[in-house]
């Protein structure tokens, strides 16, 4: 019984054998959560160029990757909470050095100047917190992500970026590192690939800055869904539609790459902006969470995101039907001629 109901919820999703949701910030880590009962075929690629918080003052004293969105995704993915996941998400408070760290982020980074390679780092509190699906860091390597502005200078770093009030004119990364392989072939084998949401320049942007992920995602067949925010992103990102976004990343990647959007149902929803992407498919639905509006609800995201995955299966045989039926009929007409 519990098979059936499961299917019915999941129609489409329970036949695509391997998922990646690309981001970082609570926007993946959410999306992690609503699929969390796809477990091994479920891929996260986490953004790592975070330079706020708990993540920056230890890259910032200790160096190394961020680790802050890895941390995030791999709590919000948790099925079974436990000691163990309550432990791995134990803020301190108080005052002095360690006060507003999180523990979680202390035991990766641990584990990292053990020269334990960050993967393995976090396989390792997979396996503690029972957590099935993959997370993996866009890159190893540690990196920030940078700005090029209007005036001709350059800023460093997210928190920078975020606070920015004007687009910059190009993002870039510091250094230029190289994508994880592990992200490459989960890209490579994918069948949906989700991006966002999340702040649109400093969560969802840095991966597709890695030449290497771009080529990947540029060469993939799979299906490509970009999932908007369900308000209006605070900072200069405010000034991008969702067709000037979508536009963005398929400039960064070097194709048209995005089949499908989902966005939150809006009564006054532009016609114009949507217009502007009208080959690609919209699936405008109520996505927020009862209790916290501006975060989405986990079942009504799961259940787009199988819809949206159904109506382009749907499309994608349509047109094969169609290119056959026209081939079918162009060979007798050459028969006859």
């Amino acid at each position: 019984m519990s098979d059936l109901s499961r299917h019915s919820r999941h129609e489409h999703l329970d036949e695509i054998k391997h998922i990646v949701a690309i981001g970082g910030g609570h926007g993946l880590g959410r999306v992690l959560s609503a699929l969390s009962f796809m477990k091994e075929r479920l891929t996260g690629i986490v953004t790592t160029t975070d330079n706020g918080g708990s993540t920056g003052r230890i890259r910032q004293e200790q160096g190394g990757i961020a680790w802050g969105d890895l941390r995030n995704c791999l709590n919000q993915i948790i099925i079974e909470p436990s000691t163990a996941s309550a432990l791995f998400e134990y803020r301190f408070t108080g005052e002095g050095e360690l006060s507003g760290h999180n523990l979680g982020n202390l035991m990766l980074k641990a584990l990292e100047d053990m020269h334990i390679r960050p993967i393995e780092a976090i396989n390792l509190i997979r396996e503690l917190l029972k957590v099935k699906s993959h997370i993996i860091p866009m890159s190893e390597e540690p990196v920030h992500l940078a700005a090029s502005l209007g005036s001709g200078s350059s800023i460093v770093g997210e928190v920078s970026i975020d606070n920015l009030t004007e687009l910059p004119q190009s993002l870039f990364l510091v250094p230029m590192v190289k994508a994880a392989q592990e992200a490459i072939q989960a890209l490579e084998q994918a069948e949906v690939i989700l991006l966002g949401p999340g702040s649109f320049m400093t969560s969802i942007m840095p991966p597709l800055l890695l030449p290497e992920l771009a080529t990947a995602l540029r060469n993939s067949k799979a299906k490509v869904i970009f999932i908007d925010n369900l308000g209006v992103e605070i900072g200069a990102a405010s000034q991008l539609s969702l067709a000037d976004r979508i536009q963005k990343i398929n400039e960064i990647v070097g194709a048209p790459v995005i089949n499908g959007a989902i966005t939150p149902y809006r009564e006054q929803q532009s016609a114009v902006d949507l217009s502007a992407i009208s080959p690609i498919k919209i699936l405008a639905k109520r996505l927020n969470a009862d209790d916290i509006s501006y975060r989405h609800d986990r079942t009504l995201l799961a259940q787009a995101i199988d819809e949206l995955v159904g109506e382009l299966d749907y499309e994608k045989k349509t047109r094969t039907l169609k290119c056959g039926h026209f081939l079918l009929i162009f060979s007798r007409k050459l028969s006859h001629s």
